[in-house]
């Protein structure tokens, strides 16, 4: 069903991240994606140049709402910065099984800078800083060194996520994200 208030590019890329959710992206053509969209490959290649500029797209549009939900997180007016990560990380490994090998796959085109994938050069990292710094700040760090830990958090956060993915120990990840918040982000609770 389309949505009025989506344009003919934006219902196909919400189309896309539902279908690459469910299905995954596997080495599928263009055409193929198409048809299971329930659209031609030419539409693709209009909205969006190639396969590769819609996973591209894809992995854009997975991060932007990953970014919504730390804002709404960090939006709690009385949220423990840690509780914030804590409760963040959980959501970004649930996706993460899903999406990511295409992110990680993605991310390596945009270092070797492919074309398709140079939008990805500034939406992987800068996006992140200043919402992240937020929450650092937030637990009581000064700004400049909010936005060190804000990167520092990201990295920890994408090598934990890759490790993940790699060797299927998840749950070894999420001791490991909780012994680095533990060392970063002391709670609220601990301090009273």
């Amino acid at each position: 069903m389309s949505d009025p208030s989506r344009t003919p590019q934006e219902q196909l890329l919400h189309a896309a991240v539902e279908h690459f959710a469910e299905h995954g992206v596997a080495d599928r053509s263009l055409r193929a994606i198409a048809t299971a969209l329930g659209t031609s490959h030419r539409m693709l290649i209009y909205h969006f140049g190639s396969r590769e500029g819609l996973l591209v797209e894809v992995v854009a549009a997975v991060e932007a709402g990953q970014r919504e939900t730390l804002a709404a997180l960090v939006a709690e007016p009385d949220a423990d910065p840690s509780d914030v990560v804590t409760r963040f990380w959980s959501t970004v490994t649930a996706a993460a099984h899903r999406y990511g090998p295409l992110f990680f796959e993605l991310s390596a085109h945009a270092m070797q800078g492919r074309p398709h994938a140079v939008r990805l050069r500034e939406t992987l990292v800068d996006p992140w800083l200043e919402p992240l710094a937020d929450v650092f700040e937030r637990a009581g760090t000064d700004r400049a060194t909010a936005r060190v830990r804000a990167r520092l958090g990201l990295g920890v956060a994408r090598g934990l996520l890759h490790d993940a993915l790699v060797t299927g120990d998840t749950a070894g990840a999420d001791a490991a994200m909780a012994s680095f918040v533990d060392l970063v982000l002391p709670s609220k609770k601990d301090t009273r």
